[in-house]
């Protein structure tokens, strides 16, 4: 039973933090229950991506989803919202399994962006620590709906986690 007072917050869910490093940079990091292959391929393969990118709260479908998860390869992304389609699209510029993928994000018109996510296993849950380096410090701001996103994305992403039957989801 919970004997929390009714003035006392409930906890939150999330254990993702966001930080703003600098004008163009901004670092998400969560620790996800799950070992690093496992949280590796939720990120490279496209059947496992799809059940967990896209916020649920958010009113869009993923109607495409397209991964060449190689150094050279490319994605994209197809996306509806009330009635119009947006794409995402880069290309992976390194590829370290169960480690390290770097991509470019090249939609945008004022430049790309160069996402860096890590993962490190440490007693069979991993540090999932993602970086944007934006082309401008207007770049970074704009994108502040779509980074918002990474709390719920990530928490959908150990929900996937315990569905695969990860040892050590919960």
């Amino acid at each position: 039973m919970d004997e929390r007072r009714e003035s006392e917050p409930a906890p939150t869910k999330t254990r993702t933090t966001l930080e703003r490093t600098s004008e163009r940079e901004l670092v998400v990091t969560r620790t996800v229950d799950g070992p690093a292959r496992l949280v590796f391929e939720a990120w490279t393969k496209a059947d496992l991506f799809r059940r967990w990118w896209v916020p649920r709260s958010y009113s869009l479908t993923l109607l495409s989803c397209e991964m060449d998860v190689r150094a050279g390869g490319g994605y994209r992304l197809v996306f509806s919202r009330q009635g119009s389609t947006m794409e995402f699209f880069g290309t992976y510029l390194e590829v370290t399994p169960h480690s390290r993928l770097v991509w470019t994000n090249e939609e945008g018109e004022g430049g790309t962006t160069v996402t860096t996510v890590t993962f490190e296993e440490i007693a069979g849950r991993t540090l999932v620590v993602l970086h944007d380096l934006y082309p401008s410090k207007e770049a970074l701001d704009a994108a502040s709906g779509s980074t918002g996103a990474m709390p719920e994305a990530l928490d959908q992403l150990e929900e996937l986690l315990v569905s695969l039957g990860s040892p050590t989801a919960q």
